[in-house]
């Protein structure tokens, strides 16, 4: 009997550019296999995109830079890496393509599309709420869907002609996948014993500079509590620096750097101190009270602090429309004001249940308890696929 070739489904192809839009595109592959049989898919992503099935047409952390003086000595070849990315799309004729985050990449990878008879579609909306709203009617201009992770997000940009999806933040769909139990067990902690999760970034840059200034948190609190612990969740493109960097450091750091580690630290953890970003939101899923610290080159930050309209950068905040989470940003990153505020979230403190309480207000907000949002993307995706 001859043998039957399998039908072809649909081309899709996904850019990510740093390791949060990686993870979102995972589990959109994912949530897409599960639709939909014999996907194609090609692109630019990461390890977690690479066990879905795509190999990358160049390696994701390529594009890992932030800030403007660190992307300036970057520049040509990032420029050349936009226009390899849109000529392979143009070459391929994909059925759509799903640009994630990463908004200098792919909006420029965008617009050299515009026009080509590809659908494209932009995951996560950015930031036109916090600085240049103006941006919203550009990327209209030459995007055909954006999928939205913020529940006030969509009409910015609806009211620009631009079809817009609230799909949820995709932070929601590991709410109850880590196991504190398991990860003490796994590492000799007693039940009782103070665990300190650590989260100094995801990009080099960022952990140059944070980590002196978490390391002066952490030596005040192994004075406090001589018998803690902290645990650094890490991604692999910083690992090594990581770890170097915490190799003289008291407590006696675990250094953890797949997804499920991740999860089972954070549901370990009685308190955090983090750097600004995704990671946020995920310790506030796992319920783990925390303070968020970050600083960029100074430059950078002169030129933000003049553009941002907004006075927090932490998405819980932004979604409860207060405070919660207190934020250490620029020159307010330092270690003695970090301590007092991190001291009182690691007592038993009104400080600290209120975190807890609020947390749970501001994830269904989010999305949990409504389907996946990997679920809802996938569903729009391919019902772009299906107007084609």
């Amino acid at each position: 009997m001859a043998n039957e070739t399998a039908p072809l489904g649909p081309k899709i192809m996904l850019v990510a550019g740093e390791a949060s839009g990686d993870q979102l595109g995972g589990r959109l592959m994912a949530a897409l296999k599960a639709k939909q049989d014999h996907i194609r898919f090609i692109g630019v992503g990461g390890p977690r995109m690479e066990r879905e099935g795509l190999n990358s047409l160049f390696p994701m952390n390529e594009m890992s830079v932030m800030g403007l003086t660190e992307v300036v000595p970057h520049i040509p070849h990032l420029l050349k890496r936009i226009s390899q990315t849109a000529d392979f799309a143009k070459s391929e004729k994909p059925d759509v393509v799903i640009t994630i985050d990463a908004p200098d990449f792919s909006f420029r990878v965008g617009k050299k599309l515009k026009g080509k008879g590809i659908p494209l579609v932009h995951y996560v909306a950015p930031s036109v709420w916090a600085w240049r709203e103006g941006r919203a009617k550009k990327i209209a201009g030459f995007l055909d869907h954006l999928l939205a992770l913020l529940p006030f997000e969509p009409p910015y940009f609806e009211k620009e002609g631009l079809p817009t999806t609230f799909i949820g933040h995709s932070a929601v769909e590991e709410r109850h996948d880590g196991d504190g139990e398991r990860f003490r067990a796994q590492h000799g902690l007693k039940a009782n014993q103070k665990l300190l999760a650590v989260l100094p970034g995801s990009r080099n840059s960022e952990v140059k500079r944070l980590l002196p200034v978490f390391r002066k948190v952490i030596d005040d609190v192994a004075t406090k509590y001589p018998d803690a612990r902290i645990v650094v969740p890490t991604v692999s493109k910083v690992v090594d620096t990581v770890t170097e960097e915490m190799k003289s450091w008291p407590l006696d750091p675990i250094i953890v750097e797949t997804d499920q580690e991740r999860h089972d630290a954070f549901s370990a953890a009685d308190c955090a101190l983090a750097a600004s970003g995704t990671v946020s939101l995920e310790l506030a899923i796992a319920g783990v009270p925390h303070v968020i610290a970050y600083q960029v080159n100074a430059v950078t930050g002169w030129i933000a602090k003049r553009l941002i309209k907004i006075d927090t950068v932490t998405i819980v905040n932004l979604v409860l429309g207060k405070k919660l989470i207190p934020e250490f940003l620029q020159d307010k990153c330092k270690a003695k004001k970090i301590i007092p505020v991190l001291d009182t979230l690691m007592a038993d403190s009104p400080e600290r249940a209120a975190q807890i309480d609020g947390f749970d207000k501001a994830c269904t907000l989010l999305g949990f308890g409504d389907r996946p949002p990997s679920e809802k993307a996938a569903e729009q995706i391919l019902k772009i696929i299906a107007k084609k």
